[in-house]
């Protein structure tokens, strides 16, 4: 490759069409030379501008296709009259709820027609949310924020007249779409005393997980409306670590027969620290996860309380684009209702 002798980079590789030679990404400029008009020209006939000549316009596109030239995404939205972008911030994509719901938007928005643009928020805490939306390029059709770890949501600085959706299971300013994680709690501690069971330990996800305490305050209830016993709460990280090392402790205590994990993943290690200190399941102790990912696939296969990742993400697009667009939209709160995967885990205990 040579290299340029005044400010030392190297070129673009070459290719010859037309009897001319150009970069193989061809510019605008590259369109002007070849069609004997100037840059600004290229720029309305790719903007779908109405004051240009027919003959012109014509020769433009010709030399477009010789040299294979394509407007940009932020040309094709001037033609439109709306980007057909859509910005997706999102955190902690390493873990199942968001990943499942990220790639299920991104599948449902190529399918209406929009390409999505993705900002990453490392802690998922609303200062970092906010430095995410600033790197999204500017011209995104509307916005789907995953928000579901964030306790000050509320201060989410989103651009003016941008249509906005956020994943949360809490009512907020803007349109929220999510599960209803009380419930989903509730329908597991019930089923669990339903079966017979004393009362029902409870693991926990991280402290500051607004979906952990959801979940724990849904445990809470619905033991206090049985008039059951309130164990403490076991602390977990999502991780199955963290599901093994509540497991180690529950398999030394005798009288726990229902554990309710706050995902399936915790669930496995604790399900494989019972195995281990011969606990049987669900014979000795039953357990209930919340997720319903992986949980048909564990052994035993594992109660679970299902959330429905695709079905959120396909309503996150579906409502943000019927904003864009104009058409009418769900606004406020809108919860799925959950409902609980029976498996294998749970039984009535061994009296």
């Amino acid at each position: 490759m040579r290299s340029d002798v005044v400010t030392g980079k190297s070129r673009s590789p070459q290719s010859r069409r037309g009897g001319v030679e150009w970069a193989q990404r061809a510019t605008a400029r590259d369109v002007a030379a070849l069609s004997g008009v100037s840059a600004q020209t290229v720029s309305r006939v790719a903007n779908g501008a109405q004051n240009v000549k027919p003959e012109t316009k014509q020769r433009v596109l010709d030399a477009m296709e010789k040299i294979g030239y394509r407007p940009n995404a932020a040309a094709r939205s001037l033609r439109s009259g709306r980007s057909d972008v859509i910005g997706l911030v999102a955190h902690h994509m390493a873990r199942t709820g968001e990943a499942h719901t990220a790639e299920a938007i991104a599948t449902a928005a190529h399918a209406s027609g929009y390409a999505v643009s993705l900002a990453h928020s490392r802690s998922g805490g609303v200062e970092d949310l906010n430095t995410a939306l600033n790197q999204l390029r500017q011209d995104v059709a509307g916005l789907v924020v995953l928000g579901m770890e964030a306790e000050q949501i509320e201060q989410l600085v989103v651009p003016p007249h941008t249509p906005v959706v956020i994943a949360d299971s809490r009512a907020l300013s803007h349109p929220t779409l999510g599960i209803d994680q009380v419930g989903g709690a509730v329908l597991a501690v019930e089923h669990l005393l339903g079966l017979g069971h004393a009362t029902v330990h409870f693991v926990s996800g991280p402290q500051d997980s607004v979906q952990s305490q959801l979940r724990e305050s849904g445990w809470r209830q619905a033991l206090l409306r049985r008039g059951a016993a309130v164990p403490a709460p076991y602390s977990g990280d999502w991780t199955p670590a963290s599901g093994y090392r509540a497991g180690t402790a529950l398999a030394e205590d005798p009288q726990a027969t229902a554990v309710f994990c706050a995902n399936d993943e915790m669930a496995a290690g604790l399900l494989r620290a019972l195995h281990e200190r011969g606990r049987q399941v669900p014979d000795e102790i039953s357990v209930v996860g919340f997720d319903d990912v992986l949980a048909e696939y564990l052994w035993p296969p594992l109660t679970s309380v299902h959330q429905g990742f695709t079905e959120v993400g396909e309503r996150l697009v579906d409502v943000l684009r019927r904003q864009i667009e104009g058409q009418s939209a769900p606004a406020g709160q809108t919860l799925s209702t959950p409902e609980l995967s029976v498996r294998a885990s749970t039984a009535a205990p061994v009296l």
